[in-house]
């Protein structure tokens, strides 16, 4: 794939080095910087053949195959309208629009022109994501009840990311779009997501906007995502998820513990890790980051899709329904109440029936534990189907 990337600063660099693997054949064969120097910066460290400051003369270039958009979050949706009518299949880093609305005019930009388009949400094609979900589906932990995503670090790199008019907000939608799309991948995208509960609050920083949030998302089954964001954690870039079913847990640490160990007294002068505070004393280096983040997956699974004509795992309708529920999460934090998330479009399910598990145990009781005691006795606790009274039976003893 002959690539065109609009923008040339510390994301563009990451996916560059994802797509520019060792034997691949993907190029970037096009850089667009609003300044020129940038983009000659970066032409030089990628050998890129052809640099513009010119939006559209970049997306036009006739041996380009895809574009992808890495610019800041206001200048998403120009983009995009403009690869939509050039032609060309489009890929969008995240999110996808400061808001729903912006979102949604990028989804109908690209497909009412026809073109392939994408939504670069790495955090769902991390090797232990991937991992994780086929798990799911092969039902390893049962149904789906909670999920819950984390990630936290001292700040974003750009100071576009602290100008809400700008960014579309501080945190929450910066890295809460990357926590809400993982619940989505985990519960199921096909689950309606109908309410949002949030807290934000600007606890550090001196901003006109949040620096850590926490929300719940409630979904059609019954299902809860949770999300936790922060500006103002420190001690480096802290990526967790879990997801809890009715048969088992799944706990993912993608970063603060990498599996690599180095104490240094005297320093490390070279780059450490993504959001890395410190480089002395105890550190945590990451072998391959484009990979460890899934940048690496991402564009395999991408650009094979344009290849064989299919929809991608994550697509801009994809995008479009995290703005949706990012939206509802804001509302909350000034209402200081549940919202309802007003999705434009649904593609899911229409309905979904709650989880509601029920154990038959005997003909007049359903189970709702069975545990193994200390002393090997194994006691139930049991609901009566018709009073609904709760009791408990020793089912077996040791043996003598």
């Amino acid at each position: 794939m002959r690539i065109c990337m609009l923008g040339a600063g510390f994301n563009a660099d990451f996916y560059t080095t994802a797509l520019h693997r060792p034997r691949s054949k993907d190029r970037v064969t096009c850089v667009y910087s609003r300044t020129l120097e940038s983009a000659q910066k970066f032409a030089t460290k990628w050998n890129v053949p052809f640099t513009t400051t010119d939006l559209k003369q970049a997306v036009n270039q006739p041996d380009v195959d895809v574009v992808v958009v890495s610019l800041p979050n206001h200048l998403h949706e120009s983009a995009v309208l403009a690869a939509a009518a050039a032609g060309k299949a489009v890929l969008c880093t995240k999110p996808l629009g400061r808001n729903a609305a912006e979102a949604q005019r990028m989804l109908t930009a690209v497909e009412s022109a026809g073109v392939f388009h994408g939504y670069l949400e790495d955090l769902v094609y991390t090797p232990k994501t991937l991992k994780a979900l086929e798990s799911i589906k092969d039902g390893v932990v049962g149904d789906v009840l909670w999920v819950r995503s984390r990630e936290t670090h001292p700040g974003p790199h750009s100071d576009w990311f602290w100008k809400p008019e700008l960014s579309g907000g501080g945190a929450l939608i910066d890295m809460g779009c990357h926590c809400v799309e993982i619940a989505r991948n985990f519960i199921g995208k096909d689950i309606r997501p109908v309410e949002v509960v949030c807290w934000a609050d600007t606890q550090v920083h001196p901003i006109e906007t949040e620096d850590h949030a926490i929300g719940l998302v409630r979904y059609a089954n019954g299902a809860i995502g949770q999300f936790e964001v922060s500006w103002s954690f420190r001690g480096g870039l802290d990526l967790r998820d879990e997801v809890a079913g009715t048969e088992g847990t799944i706990f993912l640490n993608h970063w603060l513990r990498t599996g690599m160990e180095v104490f240094s007294a005297a320093g490390q002068t070279d780059y450490v890790a993504e959001k890395s505070e410190s480089s002395q004393g105890w550190l945590f280096p990451v072998g391959d980051e484009p990979a460890a983040l899934g940048y690496v997956d991402m564009f395999a699974e991408m650009l094979s899709a344009v290849e064989e004509n299919r929809e991608p795992m994550e697509t801009f309708y994809d995008g479009l329904v995290v703005n949706c529920i990012i939206d509802a999460a804001y509302k909350s934090t000034t209402s200081n109440r549940w919202e309802p998330i007003d999705l434009p479009l649904w593609r899911g399910k229409e309905s979904s029936e709650r989880m509601a598990p029920s154990h038959e145990f005997d003909e007049h009781h359903h189970l709702i534990k069975r545990e193994h005691l200390p002393n090997g006795t194994t006691k139930v606790i049991l609901r009566h189907k018709k009073t609904g009274e709760i009791s408990q039976q020793i089912e077996s003893s040791p043996s003598p």
